[in-house]
């Protein structure tokens, strides 16, 4: 049977109030009574109730963390640097993979606060959830615009994909295409095909925007890519995530078309996996652990401090350009 407080203080040989006031840090206490009541606890394997914490006023020292993909090389570093940085500040996670699904975000939202996790942190890819306005938490949103009151996090998209652009174009591309999402919302990762569009039109080219959808399956996206570079005449390609960009690699090798003499392709995101296992891919590296760092960092003071006004909604962090052989052959 799962133990109870009573077996706890018994164990212990202190009261049920004495477990109770260890458990929540309350009032004064020896540090002999202390670690009489910590030790019964580890001997029993009692975990405290989080719950009934939270209805106690008590912090459940639990964070929900929700993103639309964990098995996404960039989704699955970036939500590992921010369980490592709440782990180190002594909370835990709840962790919500919520697709390209708005009723599974919804129910994970209810159930978030259902669990009275102190705050969230959301990536998701699901707008116009009105109940972001109404959960009364703390949120910390990464690259997507939840709620005017909610801040975001991201990387500087816009540069992004203007510095990947340029890279082309003094590779020596002239007939450059941008693979994304072409949906103009006002989100901050739509400021990647902003970027091409910018850059395209300071260099005097033709804009071409190829439809990638994000939830596409990569047969699909395979499809779609080999039906491109069989009918145009593309010599460059600005990808909108590595993953696509090493769909196109892939594609331009079973077409025997050459890669960089032919087609020069900049992928977007610069994970550790793909520098790792496909480092002949040039990208554009958004800093994840900077960006982890500064989600938790400012959760963590909209939990403590709740009442505080927000000094800034939006907080755009600096990419780099990794030059690799897909662009110069280097």
């Amino acid at each position: 049977m799962r133990p109870k407080l009573t077996d706890v203080a018994k164990k212990a040989g202190v009261s049920v109030t004495t477990v109770s006031r260890v458990i929540n840090n309350y009032g004064y206490l020896s540090q002999a009574t202390k670690d009489k009541v910590h030790a019964a606890m580890d001997s029993l394997n009692y975990q405290p109730n989080s719950l009934a914490r939270s209805l106690h006023g008590k912090k459940t020292q639990l964070v929900g963390v929700i993103f639309p993909s964990i098995i996404n090389p960039f989704f699955a570093e970036l939500i590992e640097q921010i369980e490592n940085k709440l782990f180190s500040n002594n909370y835990k996670i709840i962790l919500c993979n919520s697709a390209d699904n708005r009723e599974k975000e919804r129910d994970y939202l209810k159930m978030l606060i259902a669990n009275q996790v102190d705050g969230i942190i959301a990536g998701t890819h699901n707008l116009g959830i009105n109940e972001y306005n109404k959960v009364g938490l703390p949120i910390v949103s990464f690259d997507r615009l939840l709620s005017p009151n909610i801040p975001i996090v991201s990387s500087d998209n816009f540069k992004g994909t203007s510095m990947a652009t340029s890279e082309l174009y003094q590779a020596g591309a002239r007939h450059i295409y941008f693979l994304g999402n072409p949906r103009k919302a006002g989100n901050p990762t739509d400021y990647r095909l902003q970027g091409y569009q910018s850059t395209i039109k300071k260099l005097k080219l033709t804009s071409h925007v190829h439809a990638i959808n994000f939830a596409e399956s990569p047969t699909l996206k395979l499809l779609s890519i080999k039906k491109l570079l069989m009918q145009h005449n593309i010599d460059g390609i600005v990808c909108s995530d590595d993953l696509t960009a090493i769909l196109v690699l892939k594609t331009a090798n079973e077409l025997d078309i050459a890669v960089p003499e032919q087609l020069k392709i900049v992928g977007f995101d610069g994970t550790s996996f793909i520098q790792e296992y496909h480092p002949e891919l040039s990208t554009i590296v958004q800093p994840i652990s900077d960006i982890a760092s500064l989600l938790v960092s400012i959760l963590l003071q909209r939990i403590d401090e709740p009442d505080s006004k927000l000094e800034q909604t939006q907080y755009i962090l600096p990419v780099k350009l990794l030059r690799s052989h897909s662009t110069f052959g280097y």
